[in-house]
This record gives structure tokens, C-alpha cells and sequence, in this order.
């Protein structure tokens, strides 16, 4: 029977796209240490992410890109990327495991647990394969658009992003959708907003 683990990261971020990963581990090849993602420091994270790509017996990383989140809400996005992670496994898994309380259909049994990445070892992998995708992300679009400090906070609404969209107006890789970024919008008009293309993660 293969069991998946599926986790997103990203939903809170003003910023960049929302990712999901879907993982089935090999029970002959545990790997030791699997945590909620947000618990663990980076260079441990970049480690582990390492030995599940080794280890597991398939993974996949899917996303929803800026348009999904705007159109749909952070939510159903989310869903949808979690959808296109397992799609993208190379096995068809008999069940899958979602942290959260809410379930996508992915055409077979599905079960909620909420905190199941600090509880589920193949949701805690999910979730550190969903994080180290989505923070590279957003290193690399730190340097298409500099001055925001994403490769810093990775998007998520601290003191120093609300100041740097203050100075220079919300990117296209802002969420249009989300309150201070809509705010900001409808306060000058979009005058500040840069208007190169939006990127999609590669």
C-alpha cells in the first residue's frame, strides 16, 4: 500500500507563488530527524531534503502561480498545487496523508491531520520538500526584484517588506489579493507597481 504525504508552503507570504509536495517514503529506507519544516534550521532542512529525493520511493514539487492565487484565493491554490504534486508522482498512491483540515480530491483515499508535518513522518517530508522548493524560489526572484529583501523573509509580511512596498510599490510577483498589498494598490492607483512580466517558477 502506497501511503503519500502532501504539504504546501507559501500561504502566508504577500509575495511569490504557493508550492506542495507529495511524498511516498520507503519503509526499507527510513530516514531519522523528519520534523514540521518550520521547526527545523536551514542548513538541517537542506540535508534532509537531500536524503528524502534520495531515499523516497517517489516525490514531486508542484505549483500555483500568482494568477491561480489572485483568481481562486490562497486557499483553493494551495489545494490546486497540492492536486498537481501527487499527479506528479511516478506511483499512484492508495492513500494520501494532507496536513490541515481541508482535502483536495486526488481520485483516491485522502485523510486531513491537522499538525500531521510535526506528527507523520511522509507529511513532515512533504513539507520540508514544499519549503526548500519555495525558498529558493524566492531567492532567485530576490534578485529580479531587488529591494523587497525577499531572499531574506521569503515573502512573508515582516516589518521590512510592509516598508520596502511602502518605498516602492508592490512587484508583479505581489499578491494582489492580499490586504496590504491591495491596499497599497488602491492608495496611488498603481502608480509605483513595476511592470515587468510575471515570472513563473521554474
Amino acid at each position: 500500500m502506497w501511503v503519500a504525504g502532501v504539504d504546501e508552503a507559501g500561504r502566508g507570504p504577500l509575495a511569490g507563488p504557493v508550492s506542495a509536495a507529495a511524498v511516498i517514503l520507503d519503509p526499507a529506507r527510513p530516514i531519522v530527524g523528519l520534523a514540521d519544516s518550520k521547526r527545523l534550521s536551514p542548513g538541517r532542512r537542506a540535508m534532509l531534503e537531500i536524503e528524502i529525493q534520495d531515499r523516497a520511493l517517489a516525490w514531486a514539487v508542484a505549483w500555483a502561480d500568482l494568477a491561480e492565487i489572485d483568481s481562486l484565493n490562497i486557499l483553493h491554490a494551495a489545494l490546486l498545487a497540492m492536486r498537481r504534486a501527487v499527479a506528479a508522482l511516478g506511483l499512484a498512491p492508495d492513500l494520501v496523508l494532507v496536513d490541515g483540515n481541508r482535502c483536495p480530491d486526488f481520485g483516491c483515499p485522502a485523510r486531513a491531520i491537522v499538525r500531521g508535518d510535526a506528527s507523520v513522518a511522509v507529511i513532515s517530508a512533504a513539507s520540508i520538500l514544499a519549503k526548500e522548493a519555495r525558498d529558493r524560489e524566492l531567492v532567485r526572484l530576490d534578485d529580479l526584484y531587488p529591494g523587497y529583501g525577499l531572499a531574506k523573509h521569503k515573502g512573508y509580511p515582516t516589518a521590512g517588506h510592509i516598508a520596502a512596498l511602502g518605498r516602492l510599490g508592490p512587484s508583479p510577483i505581489h499578491r494582489r489579493s492580499f490586504g496590504p498589498v491591495r491596499v497599497l494598490l488602491a492608495g496611488d492607483g498603481g502608480a509605483a507597481n513595476r511592470c515587468d512580466p510575471v515570472l513563473r517558477p521554474r
